[in-house]
């Protein structure tokens, strides 16, 4: 199975992101982590952040 990286994910670059983290108490920081609650992509990000870190 090919992996990716979590710096290959794209989650690791998300425009929306780095808007949510720059300002937590934004509207769009909200739905940020409304959006992460539900989101394969991100779920995904967070397992190869872990692998990596068990390294």
């Amino acid at each position: 199975m090919n992996e990716k990286s979590a710096a290959e994910m794209p989650c690791a670059t998300c425009p929306m992101r780095a808007a949510a983290e720059a300002n937590p108490k934004s509207w769009k920081s909200r739905l940020w982590r409304w959006h992460t609650t539900w989101c394969p992509g991100w779920k995904g990000y967070q397992k190869a952040l872990a692998k990596e870190a068990g390294k």
